[in-house]
């Protein structure tokens, strides 16, 4: 095999499609319902071009966070469109009848209202959940043991990787969630076709494996790990913030951006290194993998390389050297 290179493009699974994301440009790859591939076009505009602080370290962690997941919740939104899973005539009974009821105007409102309810849910189900769990145990099964000995973290983090786990799990079972899963399997396959310095073919990509270090997967076992050692540091020089699940909870929201900053950080090193600290610091999320990605067929990884070769070759300074 030739020797490897890295590369900034990075990728996100969406819905019959995969959309791969350089510095400025982005493509998105979509097949049709004609069983066409269609590519999109999609400028980038990072916030580190305007403003400098934008681009500090763990500070870029957070703004590429939020960029990542607008922009991806866009383009998700899109694909769904385009590949025909939001046809009137797979509509459900209650999207027909919000068709009906409600102007143009008002579904806008309805999607953001639905999107706050999906923040929320997160919210409740790996962070005030893990809490009360924790809660529950020392208080029946641990006698006060896990508070004295601030063990809370430690614990919470556990429960909170066992609920992430099985949520994966569940979400992987649905037929759809498995195409998207399967896309994303083809998204990692044509990135390391290409850091592998192979031809960009479905036979070359074929043969690659499927878990990447840079994966959003192995960005969120970093964060849960590295918000365990947070929590213990918080708890052991303000242990009045336990006194509330509540405030314990807001506490941990505060903190967050400085988790995703410096997991952000980390994930960058880990693509652009291979060594002993990587492979075990990547290992989790690398074995979560083998649940959040599945083997394309190449259909799929058709759609990968049409839109990793257009980012290749409308943007610039893609490579790391």
């Amino acid at each position: 095999m030739s020797d490897s290179r890295k590369t900034l493009i990075g990728g996100q699974a969406l819905i019959e499609g995969i959309v791969m994301r350089g510095k400025h440009v982005a493509a998105m790859g979509i097949r049709l319902p004609s069983g066409e591939i269609e590519i999109t076009e999609k400028e980038l505009h990072p916030l580190s071009d305007k403003y400098k602080i934008a681009g500090v370290p763990v500070i870029r962690g957070v703004v590429n966070f939020v960029e990542s997941i607008t922009f991806g919740y866009k383009c998700l939104m899109e694909s769904a469109e385009k590949s025909g899973l939001e046809d009137t005539e797979s509509e459900s009974k209650v999207d027909k009848w919000l068709t009906e009821h409600f102007s143009d105007k008002v579904m806008p409102i309805i999607g953001v209202i639905s999107a706050i309810l999906g923040v929320a849910l997160a919210l409740g189900l790996f962070m005030y959940l893990p809490a009360l769990i924790n809660d529950l145990l020392d208080k029946y099964a641990f006698s006060g043991g896990i508070a004295k000995h601030n063990l809370q973290p430690l614990v919470e983090g556990i429960i909170k990787i066992i609920i992430f786990i099985f949520y994966m799990w569940a979400v992987s079972q649905m037929k759809d969630i498995k195409r998207v899963f399967m896309y994303h399997g083809a998204e990692h396959k044509t990135i390391f076709c290409y850091e592998n310095n192979e031809e960009l073919t479905v036979e070359n990509v074929r043969k690659q494996i499927r878990f990447h270090p840079r994966c959003g997967t192995s960005f969120m076992f970093v964060l849960m790990i590295l918000s365990i050692f947070i929590a213990t540091i918080l708890v052991l020089i303000f242990p009045w913030l336990r006194a509330s699940r509540v405030v314990w909870v807001l506490a941990k929201l505060l903190v967050l951006p400085i988790v995703m900053g410096i997991g952000y950080e980390y994930i960058k090193y880990a693509g652009r290194h291979d060594n002993i600290c990587t492979k075990i610091g990547s290992a989790p999320g690398l074995w979560m993998q083998r649940i959040s990605t599945v083997e394309p067929d190449d259909s799929m990884i058709e759609v990968g390389i049409a839109a990793f070769k257009y980012v290749l070759e409308h943007d610039e300074d893609l490579d790391i050297k």
